[in-house]
């Protein structure tokens, strides 16, 4: 990425702002030292704003960055002293959105250890997996999941809140901690939604150019003050901790998502920005706003498709400030659609940000013409390294495969038509279930709907819609199959319309398909 480049976009969002001359020193010092991981970005907002606030939670009320910093030494110190973790060790961390998330994630790394961020809604069995599989030293859990690791393998060590509490207090005095022979990774486990979940590395950013990349395309400022609602251990949340944190943000938190208790926050704060998955987003809406509304300047959310027409009912209520990103923990990013993009076509992923190479191809590999389906390929600096099972994926010129199919229109707008593994095959002609759902979506009557592909003896596969409909609605099926057919070819029609109260979904929003194929049999 060119320097100008880079330059002008810090500048714009002021991170090049005058400061102390002796603080700026020890700002560079810290990245010089200890690098651009989330350890390193915690050093240098201490370092330049030691002061300023840097958590706000429903646990220890707020913690500047000097006291997030001291807090986080303390834990690694004594996870080194008293549980002998070494650079290379991997520590667990399942925990939902508060400020000892952050400190266990951060202490690992000060360590050189990795950090494996473990969905909270895994089973017990899950979980026993991931520990043997990612061979876990530690893991550093929230009290209310002990019955749920108490088949963790014995040798794991387990500390919970008020452990984890217990070893800050007790840490050594004068045990100083230096930079780690080798880098602590993050490891992110993939959704799982359709079994058990895999680990993959991601890699430790090396310079400025994955955060210009992202707050080039979405407006995001020095000193914002930002609500993540979307889970730390989701690679999206995780995502705009590390960005909040290289903006020596004010980043608030709650532990779970409650849409009237969001919308307080977001007033009360007051919020700049907010992070969430599109499902948050739907939620909010079923939410009268608070008055006055809050100061949002970004609503930046990814995770999975927006559904029809919520893109444009968000920017009618809180203005056009919502921004999309797509992207994958194996591919971190691939495109951003900002306000002007959706108001023109509500549904598209926008455009690759500065840096980031997309092309769509077909299965020999070959660029296909706009309009057409293909596969999704994406290359950036941030590619993750591979699985920790050892296994990677597809590439082509050094681009990623996604293992999602679209295809861009004339003027290069990004449209994604799902999951290469959803598109289903009816009667010869492929069908992609997304799009249904986007349709079907825009039905006043219709809170929320999935659409998947099951066994069909004639056709081999058919479509079956899943709709969980708002209070006091009501549907006839027959009504909604001639809607489609009003508007899709013959072959997208369901078969089956199938009325749910809620649709099953893992802690990050996406719809569990193996569970849908449960309510069908």
């Amino acid at each position: 990425m060119d320097l100008p480049f880079i330059v002008a976009t810090l500048t714009r969002r002021g991170l090049l702002n005058p400061g102390r001359p002796i603080r700026v020193a020890s700002q560079l010092g810290a990245l010089r030292r200890w690098g651009w991981s989330l350890a390193g970005e915690l050093r240098q907002a201490a370092a330049r704003d030691p002061g300023r606030t840097a958590v706000v939670d429903e646990d220890g009320g707020s913690l500047t960055y000097q006291e997030l910093l001291d807090r986080t030494e303390r834990l690694a110190r004594s996870l080194r002293a008293g549980l002998g973790v070494r650079a290379g060790d991997r520590v667990g961390v399942l925990c939902r959105n508060h400020h000892g998330m952050i400190e266990a994630i951060v202490a690992a790394m000060l360590l050189g250890a990795d950090a494996v961020l473990v969905n909270t809604g895994l089973s017990a069995a899950q979980l026993a997996t991931v520990a043997e599989e990612q061979a876990l030293r530690v893991l550093v859990h929230d009290a209310e999941f002990a019955e749920r690791i108490l088949g963790l393998p014995a040798d794991v060590h387990r500390v919970d809140e008020r452990g984890r509490e217990e070893l800050i207090a007790g840490a050594l005095p004068g045990d100083q901690l230096r930079p780690p022979e080798r880098d602590g990774r993050t490891i992110v486990l993939t959704s799982g939604t359709t079994g058990a979940p895999k680990g993959a590395r991601r890699p430790t950013p090396n310079g400025f150019g994955p955060l210009v990349s992202i707050i080039d395309r979405i407006p995001l400022h020095a000193r914002d003050t930002v609500l993540i609602a979307a889970p730390l251990f989701h690679t999206w949340g995780y995502a705009a901790l590390q960005v909040a944190f290289a903006l020596r943000s004010t980043v608030v938190l709650h532990r779970r998502f409650d849409p009237a208790a969001t919308l307080a926050a977001l007033a009360g704060q007051p919020c700049d920005a907010l992070f969430a998955v599109p499902v948050m987003l739907q939620r909010l809406m079923e939410v009268p706003p608070p008055e006055p509304r809050p100061p949002l300047k970004v609503v930046a959310v990814s995770g999975s498709a927006l559904p029809g027409g919520l893109a444009t009912a968000v920017m009618d209520r809180y203005g056009d400030v919502l921004y999309n990103l797509y992207g994958s923990t194996e591919v971190s990013w691939a495109s951003i659609a900002g306000p002007a993009d959706l108001r023109r076509a509500p549904t598209t992923a926008g455009r690759p940000p500065h840096g980031t190479r997309l092309a769509i191809l077909d299965q020999a590999g070959a660029p296909v013409p706009p309009g057409q389906v293909g596969r999704i390929f994406v290359g950036n600096e941030m590619l993750f390294e591979g699985y920790t099972s050892g296994a990677g994926r597809e590439s082509h010129d050094g681009l990623l495969d996604t293992g999602d199919l679209g295809r861009t229109d004339a003027e290069g707008l990004l449209f994604v038509d799902g999951r290469a593994d959803d598109m289903i095959v009816s009667g010869g002609e492929n069908v992609f279930p997304a799009e249904v759902e986007d349709l079907i979506a825009r039905l006043p009557q219709v809170r929320e709907v999935a659409v998947i592909g099951v066994p069909d003896a004639e056709y081999g596969q058919r479509l079956a819609a899943f709709l969980a409909l708002h209070p006091d609605e009501t549907l006839d099926p027959e009504a909604v199959r001639e809607y489609v057919r009003h508007y899709l070819a013959r072959f997208s029609v369901p078969r089956d319309v199938i009325f749910v109260k809620y649709l099953p979904r893992n802690a990050t929003g996406k719809v569990l398909g193996r569970e849908l194929l449960r309510y069908y049999a």
